[in-house]
C-alpha cells in the first residue's frame, strides 16, 4: 500500500477526470490535497468528496497559465495544509485540428495550459521541497507525445513536457526530490468523450476501436493513471527519476 500520511500534494487540473481520480487516490494513501482547478465550483465538489469521506482537502480556482495565481495557489497550500510534499502537474486542454486549420489560439491554449502551467507550478512548488530536502513531483505526458494526427500543439506540449520533466529531475534531484512523468494512452475521461462529440463520432464505437486494438483489450480508466502518479510520489519510488512511464496497456518506447 502506498503510504502519503502527513504528505501533502498538489494536483492540477483535479475538477474531473485523471487529476479527480488522482486526488482521491492520492488522499486514500493519506495525503492532504489541494485540489486545483480553473472550474472551482467543479473542484470544491471533488475536495468535498473528499472531506466526505475522511480525507482533508480544499479546492482552489487557479488558470495554471497566469504567474499570479500560481503563487497565490502554491501559498494558500502551505498556509492551509502545510509544506508541499508532491506535485502532480495534470492541468491540459484539447485543441484538435489539421494543421492548415490549426488557429494561433489552438496553439497558445494549449502550450500555455501544459508546458507554461507546469513550469509556473514546479518553479513555485519546488521551494518547499526544496527546504525540506523531500519531494515527488509527476508530469502528465501522454502517448501522443510520439506523434499524433491532428495534435500538432497537443503532441507538441507533451513532448515538451518530457523534456522538462528530464531536466527538473536533474537540478532538483540533489535535494531528494524526484521529477518522473505518467504518459497514459487512450483514457475514458470527460474530456476525451468532449472530443469524439466535437468530431462527431460515436464515443462507444471510438472506445471499442481503441479497446480491440490494445494488448489489455480494454482502456484505461482513470484510476489505472492514479494508481501509476501513486506509486512514483510514495517514498518506495525514491530512486526513480527522470523518467517517462508509458501507462498505456502496453509498449510505446
Amino acid at each position: 500500500m502506498v503510504n502519503l500520511n502527513g504528505r501533502v500534494a498538489i494536483i492540477t487540473g483535479a475538477a474531473q477526470g485523471i487529476g479527480a481520480a488522482t486526488a482521491q487516490r492520492l488522499s486514500t494513501a493519506g495525503a492532504s490535497v489541494a485540489v486545483v482547478d480553473l472550474a472551482e465550483d467543479k473542484a470544491k465538489s471533488v475536495a468535498a468528496d473528499i472531506v466526505a469521506e475522511g480525507g482533508k482537502a480544499i479546492a482552489i480556482g487557479c488558470d495554471v497559465s497566469d504567474p499570479g495565481q500560481v503563487t497565490a495557489a502554491v501559498e494558500r497550500t502551505l498556509g492551509e495544509l502545510g509544506p508541499i510534499g508532491v506535485l502532480v502537474n495534470n492541468a491540459g486542454v484539447l485543441r484538435d485540428n489539421l494543421l492548415f486549420k490549426m488557429s494561433d489560439d489552438d496553439w497558445t491554449t494549449v502550450i500555455d495550459t501544459h508546458l507554461k502551467g507546469t513550469f509556473l507550478f514546479t518553479r513555485a512548488a519546488q521551494a518547499s521541497m526544496v527546504e525540506n530536502r523531500w519531494g515527488r513531483i509527476v508530469n502528465l505526458s501522454s502517448v501522443a507525445a510520439l506523434g499524433h494526427r491532428g495534435q500538432t500543439n497537443y503532441s507538441a506540449a507533451k513532448a515538451g513536457l518530457q523534456g522538462m520533466t528530464k531536466t527538473h529531475a536533474i537540478e532538483l534531484g540533489q535535494f531528494g526530490i524526484t521529477v518522473n512523468s505518467v504518459a497514459p494512452g487512450f483514457v475514458e475521461t470527460p474530456m476525451i468523450r468532449q472530443t469524439a462529440e466535437r468530431q462527431g463520432r460515436d464515443f462507444e464505437t471510438y472506445k471499442k476501436t481503441v479497446a480491440e486494438a490494445n494488448p489489455m483489450r480494454r482502456v484505461a480508466q482513470p484510476i489505472d493513471i492514479a494508481n501509476a502518479i501513486a506509486l512514483l510520489a510514495s517514498e518506495d519510488a525514491g530512486y526513480i527519476n527522470g523518467q517517462i512511464i508509458y501507462v498505456a496497456g502496453g509498449p510505446r518506447a
